[in-house]
C-alpha cells in the first residue's frame, strides 16, 4: 500500500499503532515480536514507510490479529435490527463478522423439564447470559443456578435444558451455526424450557 491507497492506508497505520498501544507494548516490543526494526515500525505507524503485503501479514500475527481484521473497512450497516420471533417469544439478531453466530433473546417462565428425556443434545456450542432473575441449566446429570450477570457456555453434545426458578428470568444466548440450526428446527412454545 502506498499513500495513493488514501483512507484504507491511514486506518491501517492508525490500527497497527493502537493494537500495540492495546497491548502495552512499545515499537521496540512489537518490532521485536514481529521481526523488523525499531525505525522500519516506527516509519510505518507515521506514513512515511510503504505498507508491504509481507510486513502486514507480519504484524498482523504478531498483533495477534487477522490480516482481513488489520485491513477491514469501516462499514455502513454497524446497527441492526432483531428478527422477531413472537409465536416463540424470541428475538434474533444474526452477528455479521461471524455468518455462523447467532445472538438470541428469551423470555421463561417455565422451570426446566422434570423428565430427563425432554433434554436434547446436538451438534454445536452455546452461551448465554442471564440479563435478569435466575435460570436453571440442567447439563448432563448436573444442575446449575445461573443468576442475573452470570454466563454459561457448554458444548450442546451433552443433554441439556434450561428454564426459569423462582419466576421469570430473560437471556441472551449466543449460538453456533449447529446449534442455532437445531434450536430452529425445533422450537419450543412460548415462554418454554430451551
Amino acid at each position: 500500500m502506498t499513500h495513493g491507497d488514501g483512507d484504507l492506508d491511514g486506518l491501517v497505520r492508525a490500527r497497527i499503532r493502537a493494537l500495540r498501544v492495546a497491548q502495552g507494548w512499545s515499537l521496540e516490543e512489537l518490532a521485536s515480536r514481529a521481526n523488523v526494526s525499531q525505525s522500519t515500525l516506527s516509519r510505518i505507524e507515521n506514513g512515511q514507510r510503504r505498507l508491504a503485503l509481507d510486513q502486514l501479514v507480519t504484524l498482523a500475527r504478531a498483533l495477534d490479529t487477522s490480516l482481513d481484521q488489520l485491513v477491514e473497512t469501516a462499514t455502513d450497516d454497524v446497527v441492526s435490527s432483531p428478527v422477531i420471533d413472537g409465536a416463540h417469544g424470541l428475538m434474533r439478531w444474526p452477528i455479521k463478522a461471524e455468518p455462523g453466530l447467532t445472538v438470541v433473546r428469551q423470555r421463561m417462565t417455565e422451570p426446566p423439564p422434570a423428565n430427563p428425556a425432554r433434554m436434547r443434545a446436538h451438534p454445536g456450542r452455546e452461551w448465554l447470559v442471564v440479563l435478569s432473575g435466575t435460570a436453571v441449566l440442567l447439563l448432563g446429570n448436573r444442575r446449575l443456578r445461573v443468576e442475573t450477570n452470570q454466563a454459561a457456555e457448554f458444548p450442546t453434545m451433552l443433554p441439556h435444558a434450561i428454564g426459569a426458578e423462582g419466576g421469570p428470568c430473560e437471556i441472551l444466548g449466543i449460538f453456533d451455526r449447529d446449534a442455532r440450526r437445531s434450536h430452529q428446527e425445533r422450537s419450543p412454545a412460548p415462554d418454554a424450557a430451551v
